[in-house]
């Protein structure tokens, strides 16, 4: 009796094993039963979760090829190509972990008129490139094989507004970094050819190399974060007479200007394909401390919001977010939670820019805001 007993236990374990791998293996859950589970359990809070930017659905893209998207969210976690305080190889995780406020359904952009995840967009998180930290040559090569892949695939959607326009059967990727040197293999991945750069920094970031001490350089030393623009102006990524800087407020190399009074005009940008180039540290470091080359006297990240949103209307191709260091942020992540904010922001203007239909700007146009410029609270300009 006691082996009779032993041995239906182990068919009785053998039979459990069966079903729980038959169950596991390709098994098909009713549609109602399904519907149930979605119903009861298919919640999302802020603080739970993994960690993607703004709780979007997560995919290794780099590994699946027939991954398609027309926003994309790629990290570029470097910062071995910075001249001051290293940390940024972090910014990408501390953005995703800040955006967790940022829920698909509740995502409507009160100024904006529409909710860009809920539009004609897919819009996906592609994870990090796996940049490796010890070699910057190999590191660059990473990232230009890696935007090139991902900025190649067809998209899902062609926006209804855009829909014949250069950029409209292309994806828009929009760059966690990392240092600000990951704009130059960004840039090579868009049209190959030239394209006006909307650049929000404290600094140039147009050093030519050959104005420092010479002795100890290589061809490497170009591939930096204060040199990346120079570069890409000399591979011709760059339309010179038409790209901008703008919250500049460095100390110039000499005796005089000439390192800013070079550059070239600021105008006629608006009917070409844009990027935008956003070094979080064009805000204030009360605003933002945690970021590599910190310099008094930015803006406020409601200031640099407002200059954002004035960007809607222009044909934006991609953007990067870049040197946020979260070592340096302090205990309310106020840099982090600045940079997602303002990667919401340019994801609502690149999915805006895509819609058929005219919407509102400000508080305006669909609900109360004619009301509002009636009353005195806003002006015509504001809408």
């Amino acid at each position: 009796m006691p082996a009779l007993k032993s041995f239906l236990s182990v068919l009785s374990l053998v039979g459990w094993t069966v079903a729980c791998a038959h169950h596991g293996d390709g098994a098909v859950v009713p549609e109602h039963k399904r519907a149930e589970l979605l119903e009861k359990w298919d919640q999302k809070w802020a603080f739970s979760g993994i960690a993607s930017f703004a709780h979007l659905r997560s995919v290794k893209c780099l590994v699946e090829p027939d991954e398609r998207y027309d926003i994309a969210i790629i990290g570029a976690p470097l910062h071995a190509a910075v001249t001051y305080r290293p940390g940024a190889r972090f910014g990408p995780r501390a953005i995703r972990a800040t955006s967790a406020r940022q829920i698909p359904g509740n995502s409507y952009n009160v100024r904006a008129g529409i909710n860009p995840d809920r539009s004609w967009a897919k819009i996906i998180d592609c994870s990090d490139i796996p940049i490796t930290p010890f070699d910057n040559g190999l590191a660059e090569r990473q990232m230009y094989e890696a935007f090139l892949e991902l900025g190649s695939r067809k998209v899902v959607n062609v926006p209804p507004k855009r829909d014949k326009s250069i950029g409209a059967r292309h994806p828009k990727l929009v760059t966690l970094g990392g240092d600000h040197s990951v704009g130059l293999p960004a840039l090579h991945q868009i049209y190959q050819k030239p394209i006006t750069v909307l650049h929000f920094d404290i600094h140039l970031d147009t050093w030519d190399l050959v104005r420092f001490p010479a002795y100890w350089q290589s061809e490497q030393s170009r591939f930096n974060h204060g040199s990346f623009f120079h570069t890409a102006s000399r591979e011709g990524l760059i339309c010179n007479s038409t790209s901008a800087h703008a919250g500049l407020r460095t100390r110039l190399i000499g005796v005089n200007a000439s390192d800013y009074t070079k550059l070239s005009p600021e105008q006629g940008f608006t009917r070409q394909p844009v990027y935008l180039s956003i070094d979080i540290d064009v805000l204030d470091p009360a605003t933002a401390p945690g970021t590599g080359i910190p310099e008094p006297g930015g803006w406020t990240t409601r200031e640099f919001t407002r200059v954002l949103r004035g960007l809607e209307k222009l044909n934006l191709v991609g953007a990067d977010i870049v040197e946020v260091s979260p070592a340096y942020d302090n205990e309310g992540e106020t840099t982090a939670l600045a940079a997602a904010q303002v990667v919401f922001e340019v994801i609502t203007s690149l999915v805006k820019s895509g819609v058929a239909e005219d919407l509102g700007r400000g508080y305006a146009r669909s609900d109360g805001g004619l009301a509002q410029v009636r009353s005195g609270q806003l002006t015509k300009d504001e809408l």
